[in-house]
Protein backbone atom coordinates (compact mmCIF):
# COMPACT_ATOMS: atom_id res chain seq x y z
CA UNK A 1 0.00 0.00 0.00
CA UNK A 2 2.84 2.50 0.61
CA UNK A 3 4.57 1.63 -2.45
CA UNK A 4 1.43 2.75 -4.59
CA UNK A 5 0.95 6.15 -2.40
CA UNK A 6 4.67 6.73 -3.11
CA UNK A 7 4.26 5.86 -7.36
CA UNK A 8 0.95 7.75 -7.42
CA UNK A 9 3.27 10.91 -5.46
CA UNK A 10 5.91 10.39 -7.90
CA UNK A 11 3.68 10.54 -11.08
CA UNK A 12 1.86 13.62 -9.57
CA UNK A 13 5.83 15.30 -9.13
CA UNK A 14 6.53 14.78 -12.74
CA UNK A 15 3.29 16.08 -14.26
CA UNK A 16 3.71 19.43 -12.19
CA UNK A 17 7.28 19.57 -13.22
CA UNK A 18 5.68 19.26 -16.99
CA UNK A 19 3.17 21.89 -16.78
CA UNK A 20 6.13 23.97 -14.87
CA UNK A 21 8.65 23.82 -17.78
CA UNK A 22 5.92 23.96 -20.34
CA UNK A 23 4.08 27.28 -19.05
CA UNK A 24 7.86 28.41 -18.88
CA UNK A 25 8.74 27.94 -22.54
CA UNK A 26 5.43 29.50 -23.71
CA UNK A 27 6.26 32.77 -21.64
CA UNK A 28 9.62 32.59 -23.31
CA UNK A 29 7.92 32.38 -26.98
CA UNK A 30 5.65 34.63 -25.99
CA UNK A 31 8.54 37.34 -24.56
CA UNK A 32 10.10 36.68 -27.83
CA UNK A 33 6.76 37.10 -29.88
CA UNK A 34 6.19 40.29 -28.38
CA UNK A 35 9.62 41.70 -28.45
CA UNK A 36 8.67 41.68 -32.16
CA UNK A 37 9.66 40.21 -35.95
CA UNK A 38 14.26 41.40 -36.02
CA UNK A 39 14.31 42.92 -39.14
CA UNK A 40 16.64 46.00 -40.88
CA UNK A 41 15.99 48.92 -42.36
CA UNK A 42 16.65 51.36 -44.94
CA UNK A 43 15.41 54.83 -46.63
CA UNK A 44 13.99 55.23 -50.09
CA UNK A 45 16.75 57.06 -52.21
CA UNK A 46 16.69 58.30 -55.64
CA UNK A 47 19.30 56.54 -57.92
CA UNK A 48 19.70 55.43 -61.46
CA UNK A 49 18.32 51.60 -62.42
CA UNK A 50 19.77 50.19 -65.42
CA UNK A 51 17.68 47.28 -66.50
CA UNK A 52 20.29 44.04 -67.27
CA UNK A 53 20.34 40.88 -69.59
CA UNK A 54 22.71 38.84 -69.18
CA UNK A 55 23.68 36.00 -71.51
CA UNK A 56 26.96 33.52 -72.09
CA UNK A 57 28.78 32.85 -74.98
CA UNK A 58 31.88 32.73 -77.33
CA UNK A 59 34.30 35.14 -78.74
CA UNK A 60 34.80 35.41 -82.64
CA UNK A 61 36.25 37.19 -85.12
CA UNK A 62 34.67 39.64 -87.47
CA UNK A 63 36.52 37.50 -90.51
CA UNK A 64 37.68 34.11 -90.68
CA UNK A 65 38.62 32.09 -93.50
CA UNK A 66 39.40 28.80 -94.25
CA UNK A 67 42.11 27.44 -95.96
CA UNK A 68 41.86 24.21 -98.32
CA UNK A 69 42.90 23.29 -102.11
CA UNK A 70 41.91 22.79 -104.80
CA UNK A 71 44.06 19.96 -105.48
CA UNK A 72 44.71 16.36 -103.32
CA UNK A 73 47.81 15.55 -102.95
CA UNK A 74 51.10 15.43 -100.05
CA UNK A 75 51.61 18.79 -98.50
CA UNK A 76 55.29 19.59 -99.45
CA UNK A 77 55.68 22.96 -97.90
CA UNK A 78 54.20 24.89 -94.92
CA UNK A 79 54.94 28.68 -94.80
CA UNK A 80 52.91 29.40 -91.32
CA UNK A 81 52.62 27.99 -88.36
CA UNK A 82 49.89 28.38 -85.73
CA UNK A 83 49.74 32.17 -84.53
CA UNK A 84 51.74 33.24 -87.04
CA UNK A 85 51.07 36.94 -88.71
CA UNK A 86 50.66 36.73 -92.25
CA UNK A 87 49.79 39.05 -95.03
CA UNK A 88 47.60 38.83 -98.17
CA UNK A 89 49.18 37.12 -101.07
CA UNK A 90 51.96 35.12 -98.57
CA UNK A 91 52.44 31.40 -99.53
CA UNK A 92 51.05 29.40 -97.20
CA UNK A 93 50.85 25.76 -98.17
CA UNK A 94 52.17 24.05 -101.66
CA UNK A 95 50.93 20.37 -102.52
CA UNK A 96 52.55 18.11 -104.87
CA UNK A 97 49.84 16.42 -107.02
CA UNK A 98 48.91 13.15 -106.91
CA UNK A 99 47.67 13.08 -110.70
CA UNK A 100 48.25 16.31 -112.55
CA UNK A 101 51.52 15.02 -113.80
CA UNK A 102 50.75 12.17 -115.21
CA UNK A 103 46.87 14.15 -116.43
CA UNK A 104 49.43 16.59 -117.77
CA UNK A 105 51.25 14.16 -119.87
CA UNK A 106 47.77 12.76 -120.84
CA UNK A 107 46.21 15.72 -122.23
CA UNK A 108 49.65 16.58 -124.21
CA UNK A 109 49.80 13.79 -126.19
CA UNK A 110 46.01 13.96 -126.82
CA UNK A 111 46.19 17.19 -128.00
CA UNK A 112 49.11 16.42 -130.13
CA UNK A 113 47.45 13.09 -131.51
CA UNK A 114 44.00 15.46 -132.68
CA UNK A 115 46.67 18.26 -133.77
CA UNK A 116 48.49 16.07 -136.09
CA UNK A 117 44.92 14.13 -137.42
CA UNK A 118 42.83 17.48 -137.98
CA UNK A 119 45.96 18.51 -139.89
CA UNK A 120 45.30 15.18 -142.02
CA UNK A 121 42.26 15.13 -142.00
CA UNK A 122 42.47 19.23 -143.47
CA UNK A 123 44.50 18.11 -146.34
CA UNK A 124 41.83 15.33 -146.72
CA UNK A 125 39.13 17.90 -147.55
CA UNK A 126 42.09 19.78 -149.95
CA UNK A 127 42.09 16.75 -151.68
CA UNK A 128 38.32 16.11 -151.98
CA UNK A 129 37.19 19.54 -152.79
CA UNK A 130 39.78 19.73 -155.70
CA UNK A 131 38.47 16.31 -156.91
CA UNK A 132 34.45 17.66 -156.93
CA UNK A 133 35.33 20.64 -158.82
CA UNK A 134 37.41 18.66 -161.29
CA UNK A 135 34.71 16.21 -162.20
CA UNK A 136 31.85 18.94 -161.48
CA UNK A 137 33.18 20.68 -164.98
CA UNK A 138 34.00 17.09 -166.60
CA UNK A 139 30.36 16.35 -165.58
CA UNK A 140 29.14 19.46 -167.14
CA UNK A 141 31.07 18.20 -170.10
CA UNK A 142 29.36 14.99 -169.81
CA UNK A 143 33.24 13.76 -169.97
CA UNK A 144 32.37 12.03 -166.42
CA UNK A 145 28.88 10.40 -165.66
CA UNK A 146 26.99 11.09 -162.63
CA UNK A 147 28.09 8.00 -160.51
CA UNK A 148 31.46 9.57 -160.81
CA UNK A 149 30.08 13.09 -159.24
CA UNK A 150 27.92 11.82 -156.84
CA UNK A 151 31.06 9.16 -155.59
CA UNK A 152 33.33 12.64 -155.48
CA UNK A 153 30.90 15.10 -153.82
CA UNK A 154 30.22 11.91 -151.00
CA UNK A 155 33.92 11.89 -150.47
CA UNK A 156 34.08 15.86 -150.12
CA UNK A 157 31.16 16.13 -147.73
CA UNK A 158 32.66 12.80 -145.33
CA UNK A 159 36.14 14.66 -145.33
CA UNK A 160 34.33 17.62 -143.83
CA UNK A 161 32.76 15.64 -141.61
CA UNK A 162 35.73 14.25 -140.56
CA UNK A 163 37.50 17.66 -139.96
CA UNK A 164 34.59 18.82 -137.68
CA UNK A 165 34.80 15.53 -135.43
CA UNK A 166 38.80 16.02 -135.75
CA UNK A 167 37.97 19.63 -134.76
CA UNK A 168 35.79 19.04 -131.83
CA UNK A 169 38.27 16.55 -130.32
CA UNK A 170 41.06 18.66 -130.63
CA UNK A 171 39.37 21.61 -128.91
CA UNK A 172 38.03 19.33 -125.96
CA UNK A 173 41.56 18.03 -125.44
CA UNK A 174 42.93 21.87 -125.21
CA UNK A 175 40.36 22.63 -122.72
CA UNK A 176 41.43 19.74 -120.67
CA UNK A 177 44.57 20.86 -120.47
CA UNK A 178 44.29 24.02 -119.89
CA UNK A 179 42.15 22.79 -116.69
CA UNK A 180 44.89 20.35 -115.44
CA UNK A 181 47.63 23.93 -116.07
CA UNK A 182 45.36 25.94 -114.00
CA UNK A 183 44.67 22.94 -111.23
CA UNK A 184 48.87 22.51 -111.34
CA UNK A 185 49.07 26.82 -110.42
CA UNK A 186 46.44 26.03 -107.57
CA UNK A 187 48.48 23.70 -106.15
CA UNK A 188 50.63 26.71 -104.48
CA UNK A 189 48.28 28.13 -101.91
CA UNK A 190 48.32 32.09 -100.60
CA UNK A 191 46.96 34.12 -97.71
CA UNK A 192 43.95 35.52 -98.71
CA UNK A 193 43.83 38.37 -96.35
CA UNK A 194 45.94 39.91 -93.52
CA UNK A 195 45.68 38.12 -90.83
CA UNK A 196 46.60 35.93 -87.86
CA UNK A 197 46.88 31.89 -88.03
CA UNK A 198 44.37 30.71 -85.93
CA UNK A 199 44.61 27.31 -86.80
CA UNK A 200 46.76 24.45 -88.71
CA UNK A 201 45.47 21.37 -89.16
CA UNK A 202 48.15 19.44 -91.11
CA UNK A 203 51.63 18.82 -91.58
CA UNK A 204 54.25 17.94 -93.78
CA UNK A 205 54.49 14.83 -95.66
CA UNK A 206 50.30 14.74 -94.62
CA UNK A 207 47.71 13.55 -97.39
CA UNK A 208 45.05 16.17 -98.28
CA UNK A 209 42.03 15.70 -100.37
CA UNK A 210 41.27 18.73 -102.82
CA UNK A 211 37.55 20.47 -102.96
CA UNK A 212 37.08 18.87 -106.26
CA UNK A 213 36.44 15.96 -104.59
CA UNK A 214 33.60 16.68 -102.18
CA UNK A 215 34.42 18.90 -99.37
CA UNK A 216 37.98 18.88 -99.18
CA UNK A 217 40.77 18.81 -96.02
CA UNK A 218 40.65 22.14 -93.96
CA UNK A 219 44.16 22.90 -93.42
CA UNK A 220 44.48 26.59 -91.82
CA UNK A 221 42.13 29.42 -90.70
CA UNK A 222 43.05 32.57 -91.19
CA UNK A 223 41.35 35.41 -89.00
CA UNK A 224 41.29 38.90 -88.86
CA UNK A 225 41.51 39.63 -84.78
CA UNK A 226 41.53 43.44 -84.94
CA UNK A 227 37.73 43.54 -85.00
CA UNK A 228 36.48 40.87 -82.68
CA UNK A 229 32.88 40.09 -81.78
CA UNK A 230 30.72 38.33 -78.97
CA UNK A 231 28.29 35.97 -79.55
CA UNK A 232 25.75 35.43 -76.99
CA UNK A 233 22.58 33.43 -76.65
CA UNK A 234 19.95 35.48 -75.09
CA UNK A 235 16.56 33.90 -73.39
CA UNK A 236 13.60 34.09 -75.48
CA UNK A 237 11.75 36.41 -72.38
CA UNK A 238 14.76 38.78 -72.29
CA UNK A 239 14.71 39.45 -76.17
CA UNK A 240 12.46 41.57 -76.42
CA UNK A 241 14.36 43.70 -74.37
CA UNK A 242 17.54 43.79 -76.52
CA UNK A 243 17.79 46.67 -79.49
CA UNK A 244 20.64 47.34 -81.85
CA UNK A 245 22.86 49.62 -80.35
CA UNK A 246 22.63 48.74 -76.43
CA UNK A 247 26.20 48.99 -74.66
CA UNK A 248 27.38 45.47 -73.28
CA UNK A 249 29.80 45.16 -70.84
CA UNK A 250 31.71 41.28 -71.49
CA UNK A 251 34.20 39.95 -69.15
CA UNK A 252 36.25 36.55 -70.21
CA UNK A 253 37.04 33.99 -67.95
CA UNK A 254 40.52 33.82 -69.65
CA UNK A 255 41.33 37.85 -69.18
CA UNK A 256 40.05 38.25 -65.56
CA UNK A 257 39.14 41.55 -63.20
CA UNK A 258 38.87 43.24 -66.54
CA UNK A 259 35.64 44.19 -68.23
CA UNK A 260 35.06 44.79 -71.91
CA UNK A 261 33.03 47.16 -73.51
CA UNK A 262 30.88 46.28 -76.33
CA UNK A 263 27.86 47.44 -78.59
CA UNK A 264 24.75 45.03 -79.44
CA UNK A 265 25.28 45.52 -83.74
CA UNK A 266 23.05 42.42 -84.93
CA UNK A 267 19.88 40.53 -83.45
CA UNK A 268 19.22 37.04 -84.85
CA UNK A 269 15.45 36.57 -86.55
CA UNK A 270 15.14 32.89 -86.20
CA UNK A 271 15.45 31.07 -82.64
CA UNK A 272 17.75 28.68 -81.57
CA UNK A 273 15.86 25.73 -79.95
CA UNK A 274 17.46 23.28 -77.67
CA UNK A 275 16.38 19.84 -76.36
CA UNK A 276 13.32 20.72 -78.42
CA UNK A 277 10.12 18.42 -77.35
CA UNK A 278 11.10 17.72 -73.75
CA UNK A 279 11.14 19.41 -70.23
CA UNK A 280 14.40 20.40 -70.37
CA UNK A 281 13.69 22.49 -74.04
CA UNK A 282 15.49 26.07 -74.28
CA UNK A 283 14.61 28.88 -76.80
CA UNK A 284 17.38 31.33 -77.44
CA UNK A 285 18.39 33.54 -80.14
CA UNK A 286 21.88 34.91 -80.73
CA UNK A 287 23.06 38.51 -80.50
CA UNK A 288 25.93 39.55 -82.14
CA UNK A 289 27.73 42.25 -79.52
CA UNK A 290 31.13 44.26 -81.63
CA UNK A 291 33.60 44.37 -79.33
CA UNK A 292 34.99 48.36 -79.10
CA UNK A 293 38.06 47.87 -77.06
CA UNK A 294 39.47 44.39 -77.89
CA UNK A 295 42.35 43.04 -75.98
CA UNK A 296 45.39 41.64 -77.55
CA UNK A 297 45.05 38.52 -75.09
CA UNK A 298 41.05 37.48 -77.09
CA UNK A 299 41.46 34.71 -79.02
CA UNK A 300 38.20 32.81 -80.92
CA UNK A 301 36.66 30.38 -79.34
CA UNK A 302 37.06 31.72 -75.55
CA UNK A 303 34.16 31.91 -72.84
CA UNK A 304 32.20 35.19 -71.89
CA UNK A 305 29.88 36.33 -69.94
CA UNK A 306 28.19 39.61 -70.91
CA UNK A 307 25.99 42.00 -69.20
CA UNK A 308 23.51 43.85 -71.81
CA UNK A 309 22.27 46.98 -70.79
CA UNK A 310 18.76 47.43 -72.27
CA UNK A 311 17.49 50.33 -70.26
CA UNK A 312 18.54 53.14 -68.13
CA UNK A 313 15.95 55.07 -65.69
CA UNK A 314 17.93 58.07 -63.80
CA UNK A 315 17.39 60.01 -60.50
CA UNK A 316 14.40 57.63 -59.60
CA UNK A 317 12.88 56.67 -56.02
CA UNK A 318 14.37 52.89 -55.27
CA UNK A 319 14.62 50.31 -52.36
CA UNK A 320 16.14 46.98 -52.45
CA UNK A 321 15.05 44.22 -54.27
CA UNK A 322 14.37 42.22 -50.98
CA UNK A 323 12.27 45.27 -49.85
CA UNK A 324 9.57 44.33 -52.17
CA UNK A 325 7.17 41.60 -52.14
CA UNK A 326 3.82 40.25 -53.52
CA UNK A 327 0.16 39.39 -51.15
CA UNK A 328 -2.40 37.93 -52.41
CA UNK A 329 -5.12 40.76 -53.32
CA UNK A 330 -7.58 39.02 -50.71
CA UNK A 331 -5.37 38.08 -48.17
CA UNK A 332 -8.02 39.33 -45.83
CA UNK A 333 -10.72 37.04 -46.91
CA UNK A 334 -11.95 34.13 -44.45
CA UNK A 335 -11.62 31.79 -44.18
CA UNK A 336 -8.48 31.66 -45.88
CA UNK A 337 -9.08 28.61 -48.39
CA UNK A 338 -7.48 28.76 -51.93
CA UNK A 339 -8.31 26.39 -54.82
CA UNK A 340 -8.12 26.97 -58.43
CA UNK A 341 -6.65 30.03 -57.89
CA UNK A 342 -9.96 31.23 -56.31
CA UNK A 343 -11.04 32.30 -53.04
CA UNK A 344 -14.20 32.19 -51.29
CA UNK A 345 -15.35 34.25 -48.47
CA UNK A 346 -17.76 33.75 -45.73
CA UNK A 347 -18.93 36.91 -45.47
CA UNK A 348 -19.84 37.95 -49.11
CA UNK A 349 -20.19 34.90 -50.25
CA UNK A 350 -18.81 35.55 -53.65
CA UNK A 351 -15.92 33.79 -55.52
CA UNK A 352 -12.97 36.05 -56.44
CA UNK A 353 -9.89 35.02 -58.81
CA UNK A 354 -6.44 35.47 -57.47
CA UNK A 355 -4.20 36.88 -60.42
CA UNK A 356 -1.74 39.13 -60.25
CA UNK A 357 -1.26 39.87 -56.75
CA UNK A 358 0.08 43.67 -56.06
CA UNK A 359 3.72 44.21 -55.06
CA UNK A 360 3.94 46.08 -51.63
CA UNK A 361 6.68 47.18 -49.41
CA UNK A 362 6.39 47.36 -45.56
CA UNK A 363 7.20 50.81 -43.47
CA UNK A 364 8.69 51.07 -40.37
CA UNK A 365 5.95 52.66 -38.57
CA UNK A 366 6.97 53.44 -35.02
CA UNK A 367 8.30 49.78 -34.84
CA UNK A 368 5.37 48.22 -36.39
CA UNK A 369 5.32 46.99 -40.11
CA UNK A 370 2.75 49.21 -42.11
CA UNK A 371 1.88 47.34 -45.70
CA UNK A 372 1.47 49.66 -48.54
CA UNK A 373 1.06 48.80 -52.22
CA UNK A 374 3.61 49.96 -54.95
CA UNK A 375 4.20 50.31 -58.54
CA UNK A 376 7.43 49.10 -59.44
CA UNK A 377 9.83 50.12 -62.45
CA UNK A 378 12.99 48.50 -64.01
CA UNK A 379 15.55 46.80 -61.06
CA UNK A 380 18.96 46.05 -61.56
CA UNK A 381 20.96 43.43 -59.31
CA UNK A 382 20.37 45.31 -56.42
CA UNK A 383 17.45 47.86 -56.42
CA UNK A 384 14.39 48.44 -57.76
CA UNK A 385 12.55 51.26 -59.33
CA UNK A 386 9.17 52.76 -57.32
CA UNK A 387 7.13 54.67 -59.61
CA UNK A 388 4.52 55.21 -56.82
CA UNK A 389 3.29 54.36 -53.64
CA UNK A 390 6.52 55.65 -51.75
CA UNK A 391 8.33 59.16 -50.95
CA UNK A 392 12.11 59.53 -50.42
CA UNK A 393 13.77 59.37 -47.51
CA UNK A 394 10.47 57.28 -46.37
CA UNK A 395 11.83 54.35 -44.32
CA UNK A 396 10.97 50.88 -45.38
CA UNK A 397 11.72 47.10 -44.02
CA UNK A 398 14.52 45.80 -46.52
CA UNK A 399 15.16 42.35 -44.65
CA UNK A 400 15.96 39.36 -44.03
CA UNK A 401 14.04 37.87 -46.91
CA UNK A 402 12.29 35.37 -44.72
CA UNK A 403 10.84 38.37 -42.99
CA UNK A 404 9.21 39.86 -45.69
CA UNK A 405 8.68 37.46 -48.30
CA UNK A 406 6.91 35.21 -44.93
CA UNK A 407 6.32 36.95 -41.89
CA UNK A 408 5.31 40.18 -41.69
CA UNK A 409 2.14 41.20 -41.67
CA UNK A 410 0.42 44.51 -41.50
CA UNK A 411 0.93 45.69 -37.98
CA UNK A 412 3.06 43.46 -37.05
CA UNK A 413 5.65 44.55 -34.05
CA UNK A 414 9.25 44.85 -35.46
CA UNK A 415 12.88 45.29 -33.89
CA UNK A 416 15.46 47.14 -35.86
CA UNK A 417 18.77 45.06 -36.36
CA UNK A 418 21.63 48.04 -36.49
CA UNK A 419 23.87 45.33 -37.44
CA UNK A 420 22.19 44.60 -40.14
CA UNK A 421 21.30 48.06 -40.70
CA UNK A 422 24.69 49.01 -40.89
CA UNK A 423 25.71 46.56 -43.06
CA UNK A 424 22.88 46.72 -45.46
CA UNK A 425 23.78 50.30 -45.82
CA UNK A 426 27.51 49.77 -46.66
CA UNK A 427 26.64 47.53 -49.94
Amino acid sequence: MAKKKSKSKMITLILLGVVVVGGGIAAYIASKRDQGISVTVEKVQRRSITQIVSAIGKIQPETEVKISSEASGEVIYLGAEDGDTVKSGQALVRIKPDLIETQLEQYEAASNSAKVSIDAVKAEVVRTEADLKRISELYKKEFASRDEFDRAQSAFEQAQSRYQSSLSEYTRALSALKQVKVQATRTLIFAPMNGVVTSRTVELGEKVLGTSQMQGTEMMRIADLSVMNALVDVDENDIVNVKNGDTARITVDAVPDHTITGVVIAIAHSAKVNKMGTQDEVTNFEVKIRIIDPEAKLRPGMSCNVDIETETHRDVLSVPLQAVTVRDSVANATPDVVQNGIRKTDDEKIKRVVKHPPSVVFLNDKLKAKMVKVETGLSDRGYIEIKSGLEEKTEIISGSFQAVSRDLKDGSLIKIDTIGKSKWKKN
